[in-house]
């Protein structure tokens, strides 16, 4: 070991005060603030968290920096007492860092300025990717010479080329090198470069070292043309569409919810909007007003999209390792846009702004990550018209109304539009549009008549193949159904075969009812029944008897077609079942596992959830995955219509009644200075 100066340790000395100085002076600002114990951490706090953790580690790389939520009596207590007492529990930050190419693990108290943990993760697998990294890895083959000689030998000019980044998977082997790989694409006058793949080049990259350590020029494949790809308004070629006019959104009295910090109230609902950069929108404490009993109810403890798998079908060299894990890898949240007002959000919306981690640890903001906004489209609430009565006819008819809060995240080629949705009803609607941009794989045929090899995908355009492939989006939902004491009940609608002689009828179903008492009980694959989910307290019950319950209605049903052995399926194990329920576990939050990136699957939900834990009458969260296959159209291509899938989270005997009943027609809005 080489001794340091007197003098340098002097300097480091100085720099450490420095340092120490500074978080002071942060805290003593940060500490002033009052908080929600769910709100996310503000730019301060995560300079305060980089502060801490460069004291004592100078090449630090920051990956993911989140807050570390209080245990969640802590957080029921303080929404209890908060008025009485406002001092809301320890706020603490949770960091997944690369130092000296090794991922630690970190948590910092923000209240009691200090690293309480800071391990070293030794399991399989590496953090989620910064951009910065990508983007230096994205650069390296623009210097490379036998990239340069590849791009000459096709006659393209290399100023036109870029790159872009691709997890690598694992495939049974043992890694030790945290690489990706690197495609390019050709611009050359195109915004669409992802129709112009460069095909048949592979650069892997690594990371830590940053620089190229493998490089394959297998074969040469037309460049798909630029024609037809442009998908801008300024540069199509008319004549243009314009039978639709004019339409708009006009509330002269402002929007009818508020936002206090991130907490929200709309109509009967309340909630906590947070982001993640991870994850994206996280809805927490979400409660519902009963008039009848004149209380607050509990629905929802925390909620949030945890994973996002997306394997592609290809199995060509280029391809094969294309097995997204897009939050653990990627970060939803961490890809998310600044919404465009009028465009992404009506012109009721209003907007929030999100923070998150650069890799030096300095903080960024998102302005307009999150848009919320009142939706009137015309829906019908409820309605009846009884023309049997004398007398004239009765019709009622209320209008629907609901609450929306949107995020979009783009994450390379595809655009994943999140939509929360809160009705008067009780119900909380979730859904996920895809659009964005098809993965284009380069081909050498221009008409499907001269194919007679498998291409794994669909010829859209001349040179242009669509590869098949998957998404699945995994919900994790911590339902707290009346309180946080819940059990899982399945439904089974079982036809009923008759045989007496004085009904002339011959069969009918009936709703059978099974309570999970373990994991195993509760894992289900859609579509082999008709059935009903319900998350129950078994402990409260309506004035009748029944249950006090919400449901679950599922949207997209899609379940993987993998083989159970392919080594991706391992690692997206989260989707062999549509429905999951586990016992609720701090820890247990990211359904593909807390690190991703060249993991093995042993750390997922399906591994958790092996352990065959008893869930009746206990705090349980329900997992719930929608799936898309996804055979690719020549609608979808330059740029895809959005393909929209969900699911609804309904009450099922919450209310002793319909609960809108009393819900009025909102009044009739004049325009001003209009005239009829």
């Amino acid at each position: 070991m080489i001794k340091k100066s007197e003098a340098s340790q002097k300097a480091i000395t100085m720099r450490s005060s420095f340092r120490i100085l500074l978080f002071f002076l942060i805290f003593s600002f940060v500490s002033t603030h009052e908080f929600h114990p769910l709100d996310p951490l503000t730019p301060n706090e995560l300079i305060q968290v980089q502060t801490l953790i460069k004291i004592s580690h100078q090449n630090v790389s920051f990956h993911y920096v989140g807050l570390d939520e209080p245990k969640k009596p802590e957080v029921l207590s303080w929404l209890s007492n908060h008025q009485l007492n406002n001092k809301i529990p320890h706020r603490l930050a949770f960091v997944i860092a690369r130092i000296d190419s090794k991922t630690h693990e970190i948590f910092v108290d923000l209240s009691d300025n200090l690293v309480v943990s800071d391990k070293v993760y030794n399991g399989h697998g590496y953090p989620l990717l910064t951009f910065e990294e990508q983007t230096a890895a994205n650069e390296l083959p623009l210097t490379y010479a036998p990239f340069i000689a590849s791009v000459e030998k096709r006659g393209l000019k290399l100023s036109e080329v870029i790159c872009s980044s691709f997890t690598i998977g694992w495939y049974g082997g043992k890694r030790t090198k945290r690489v990706l790989k690197v495609m390019c694409y050709y611009i050359d006058g195109a915004v669409n470069f992802y129709m112009r793949p460069i095909e048949g080049i592979t650069a892997t990259v690594d990371l830590d070292e940053m620089n190229i350590t493998g490089y394959h020029d297998r074969l040469m494949v037309p460049v798909p043309k630029a024609d037809g790809t442009d998908y801008r308004e300024s540069t199509q070629d008319p004549p243009f569409d314009t039978r639709l006019k004019g339409m708009t959104v006009f509330q002269p009295d402002g929007p009818s919810f508020t936002i206090d910090g991130h907490s929200v109230r709309w109509a009967n609902w309340e909630f906590h909007l947070a982001f993640d950069m991870r994850a994206g929108p996280v809805i927490s404490l979400a409660s519902i007003y009963d008039p009848e009993k004149d209380e607050r109810r509990r629905v929802m403890y925390r909620g949030y999209l945890s994973e996002l798998f997306v394997p592609y079908m290809d199995l060509t060299e280029e391809w094969y390792y294309r097995t997204f894990l897009d939050a653990g890898e990627f970060g939803i949240g961490l890809c998310a846009n600044p919404l465009k007002p009028l465009r992404d959000c009506p012109e009721n919306a209003v907007f929030m702004d999100g923070y998150f981690t650069m890799q030096d640890g300095k903080p960024a903001k998102i302005s307009k990550v999150f848009c919320l906004f009142e939706r009137y489209a015309g829906d019908i609430l409820w309605r009846h018209t009884e023309p049997a009565l004398p007398g004239d006819t009765i019709t009622e008819v209320r209008q629907e109304t609901s609450l929306v809060v949107r995020m979009v995240s783009t994450v390379g080629n595809y655009d994943y539009i999140i939509d929360w949705e809160f009705k008067q009803t009780g119900t909380i609607k979730v859904t996920i549009g895809l659009s964005g941009l098809l993965a284009i794989k380069g081909s050498v045929y221009t008409h499907k008549d001269q194919i007679r090899e498998e291409i794994y995908g669909t010829l859209l355009a001349e040179n242009t193949l669509g590869v098949h492939h998957d998404h699945f989006l995994s919900f994790h939902l911590d339902l707290d159904v009346d309180g946080d004491a819940n059990s899982f009940i399945k439904t089974n609608l079982e036809p009923v075969h008759v045989n007496k002689k004085d009904i002339p009828r011959k069969s009918y179903w009936r709703a059978v009812n099974q309570m999970a008492k373990t994991e195993s009980d509760a894992k289900i694959k859609l579509g082999l029944g008709a059935s009903e989910f319900l998350v129950v307290n078994p402990n409260k019950k309506t004035k009748v008897g029944n249950y006090i319950g919400y449901r679950l209605i599922p949207g997209s049903v899609s379940s993987p077609l993998l083989s159970e052995d392919d080594f991706e399926q391992i690692r997206g194990g989260f989707t062999k079942y549509n429905l999951w329920v586990t016992p609720y576990n701090k820890s247990e939050k990211w359904a593909g596992g807390l690190i991703v990136d060249q993991g093995h699957g042993d750390d997922t939900l399906a591994i958790w959830s092996s352990r065959n834990r008893k869930i009746e009458n206990k705090d349980i969260v329900l997992w719930y995955t929608l799936g898309f296959h996804h055979v690719p159209h020549q609608e979808d291509f330059p740029v895809m219509p959005t393909l929209s899938g969900g699911f609804e989270l309904r009450p099922a005997n919450f209310f002793e009644h319909n609960p809108v009943l009393k819900v009025k027609v909102p009044k009739q809005v004049k325009w001003p200075n209009c005239t009829k």
